[in-house]
């Protein structure tokens, strides 16, 4: 899969990001080329060899259709949640790590119905924040709206679950 400069793309576990910059770097005789991406949220810039796209999961914005089946499954029913912390952060991590966003929906999901019961742990607040910021980030690009709308859409969609978007930790 190849990107331009200016496109938005998905880094998986981190968000969208633009990349803006494609470079060669030479390692030896060897050459090997990069795109320079950057987040928008914290400024943060990362180099991903073109080499390891797809070992990565760099991928392009989800569509919007499947923006309309993820916010569908947030409003269906809950989902089923292991109890056991340490297999539950770790099949989290997992699925945050995929870079697919219905995964990413899914750990969102599993935590809020977690958090109506008792409070989350550290890291999983982290990872809820995070899996927040993703699916706010990526519906506002796939939807051309501003992070403000996209989260209302999210919020929407999880009350028709019982479920409530918690504010930024």
């Amino acid at each position: 899969m190849t990107f331009q400069i200016g496109d938005k793309v998905v880094y998986p576990n981190q968000g969208v990001g633009t990349i803006e910059n494609i470079s060669t770097r030479s390692f030896g005789s060897a050459f090997e080329k990069f795109y320079l991406l950057r987040f928008g949220c914290n400024s943060m810039t990362v180099l991903v060899p073109f080499s390891n796209v797809a070992d990565i999961g760099l991928r392009r914005v989800t569509k919007d259709r499947e923006i309309s089946r993820i916010l569908s499954f947030l409003s269906g029913a809950w989902c089923a949640v292991n109890p056991d912390w340490k297999i539950r952060f770790k099949e989290n991590t997992e699925k945050m790590q995929s870079g697919d966003l219905l995964k990413v929906a899914q750990v969102f999901k599993a935590l809020l119905q977690i958090h109506i019961d008792k409070p989350l742990s550290f890291r999983e607040k982290k990872m809820l924040d995070r899996a927040r910021h993703m699916l706010v980030s990526e519906i506002s690009i796939a939807r051309n709206v501003p992070e403000i709308h996209a989260a209302a859409l999210l919020q929407r969609s999880l009350a028709k679950a019982g479920l409530v978007l918690p504010p930024v930790s």
